[in-house]
């Protein structure tokens, strides 16, 4: 067979004219004769024969050009201009708003923590970790009761409480315990108020340059310790955050009030040397305990003993060093000795022991109930104040007068209410007790809490992002104290979903990240030159 898996030698003969049709002949003069021609070459055969008699550079020029047209047409569709989408173009939807609150799909507690109630967008930047699925150490479960201090719970244990700041972790928690996207932006309204009333030396003022300061009563270390606890309630610090300056600037002044004796009260009335100094010792302890630069432990130390000295006979604090005791004052101290033990700071467990029997002689309903003193009636704010203090002592969920009290609190009657008997410091205190209840008193607190207090925050002009201290109704503390203590403590509350983590709840399993160790920024150390 000629041309097995290849070609003939002869070319093949052309095929036979089609019988009927005239065919037109072409003479060598180029024009038509009038002999019949011979049929017409199909398409395929007619193409066959160009190619195949075709000059070589002629098919080689075709080749190359369609070459040339799919890379062309390839790099524009690579290299070409493309859309930009900005995200500023997007409108927030919210799934739940004011006046229309959703309802919990699973009681709050609950071990899975992405399944939370509202989503929350992440945001960016978020700060690198060593390795995402560490894990801390296993712990000892610890089984106290109303006699034990807290002194015996391990302070690097107790220090996690305050890793839920972390962005990322931030958002988890918001989403696990009943947060939302009008808690969280009011307390960046809030926030942002507070930054543009800090005072051109980093400092706060109860007076003012606001509307509705305080009464004729400065005191700015108070001021400064306050606005400081809120910017490092949302996990801002001289290092970092949207407000890290402001917080940098704050401290360059507070730590400058220290004297050598540890004390940082220096203004205001009688009754305010221990609230200011417990305040300025737990913004400190915080500082030192997130962001675990050494450089503040001289300033904590001394600001804790001076604390510690300062406490009475009776067992806690009130207006003066070991003279006298009340539930107020007395709760802001042990918040502050517990602060310092979260930064790892040295706290003898007799302190809480002489606090546990002031609270002992002071309780009334079989210890569900406190006053302010042992001799006075008992209210609601005094019982909040002394149950969080039970509650760092030691006295488990379950104990009958802990949850006697607790269902006292969170009675329909005594819920979050701007009509009547507003008072943000008792709110400030039930909240945290409620949160670390967990479970339908947290339930029934924070449904109603999370939807008053966004609801009543200035919205507009000078004051946004404020709470005012007179309307709709007068704080019990509003004359007196003003509004930056009304709109601190309200951050305060709104903060509460990561601010602490709940004391009873397993949260080593929810795999938070840990503050670790950094060098002091430039902002820190400018200030920190002058404290030596």
């Amino acid at each position: 067979m000629p041309g097995e898996g290849g070609r003939d030698a002869a070319a093949p003969s052309p095929p036979a004219a089609a019988p009927g049709r005239p065919n037109t002949v072409v003479g060598a003069s180029g024009r038509p004769s009038d002999q019949p021609p011979e049929d017409s070459t199909p398409a395929e055969e007619l193409s066959e024969t160009i190619i195949r008699n075709a000059p070589p550079w002629l098919i080689s020029a075709v080749v190359h050009m369609l070459l040339l047209i799919i890379l062309g047409l390839w790099f524009f569709v690579i290299e070409g201009p493309q859309r930009t989408i900005s995200l500023d173009s997007f409108t927030d939807v919210f799934a739940e708003k004011l006046g229309e609150q959703l309802q919990y799909d699973t009681l709050v507690g609950k071990k899975d923590v992405f399944q939370v109630e509202e989503p929350v967008v992440t945001p960016d930047r978020l700060p690198p970790v060593d390795d995402p699925f560490a894990a801390p150490e296993k712990l000892v479960d610890l089984h106290p009761n109303g006699n034990v201090a807290s002194s015996q719970i391990n302070a690097k244990q107790i220090g996690l409480a305050l890793s839920g700041r972390r962005e990322g972790s931030k958002q988890s928690l918001l989403g696990r315990y009943g947060g939302n996207r009008t808690t969280e932006e009011a307390v960046q309204r809030g926030l942002a108020w507070l930054a543009r009333n800090q005072t051109g030396d980093g400092s706060w003022s109860l007076e003012g340059p606001y509307s509705d300061g305080a009464f004729h009563v400065e005191n700015r270390e108070a001021a400064t310790a306050m606005a400081l606890l809120a910017f490092q309630g949302n996990g801002q610090t001289p290092r970092e955050g949207k407000y890290q300056r402001n917080v940098a600037r704050a401290w360059n002044w507070l730590l400058k009030q220290q004297d050598a004796d540890g004390n940082f009260f220096h203004e205001g009335g009688s009754n305010h040397r221990y609230y200011t100094h417990a305040m300025c010792t737990i913004a400190l302890c915080e500082l030192l305990s997130m962001t675990k630069n050494e450089t503040y432990r001289p300033a904590a130390d001394r600001a804790v003993e001076n604390l510690l000295r300062g406490q009475s006979p009776e067992g806690g604090w009130r207006y003066q060093p070991q003279l006298d005791t009340d539930v107020s004052v007395t709760g802001w101290c042990v918040m502050a000795l517990q602060s310092a033990r979260m930064a790892g700071l040295a706290v003898p467990g007799d302190s809480f022991r002489r606090v546990e029997r002031f609270l002992d002689r002071s309780a009334q309903h079989g210890g569900s109930r406190y006053p302010y003193q042992p001799r006075d009636s008992a209210t609601l704010s005094m019982t909040a104040e002394a149950l969080l203090i039970r509650q760092y002592l030691g006295w488990s969920r379950d104990d009958p007068r802990m949850a006697a009290g607790v269902k006292w609190l969170t009675a329909s009657k005594n819920l979050v209410d701007y009509r009547d008997g507003r008072d943000v410091y008792y709110w400030y205190y039930a909240t945290q007790v409620a949160h670390n209840m967990e479970g339908d008193y947290w339930k029934r607190w924070n449904a109603v809490m999370r939807q008053a207090v966004p609801q009543h925050q200035v919205k507009t002009g000078r004051e946004s992002g404020s709470w005012d201290p007179k309307r709709p109704t007068l704080d019990r503390w509003g004359n007196s104290a003003g509004r930056l203590y009304v709109t601190c403590l309200s951050i305060y509350v709104l903060e509460v979903y990561y601010r602490h983590l709940p004391l009873y709840e397993n949260i080593y399993d929810l795999h938070l990240p840990t503050f670790e160790f950094t060098q002091p920024s430039p902002h820190e150390e400018e200030g920190l030159k002058d404290e030596g």
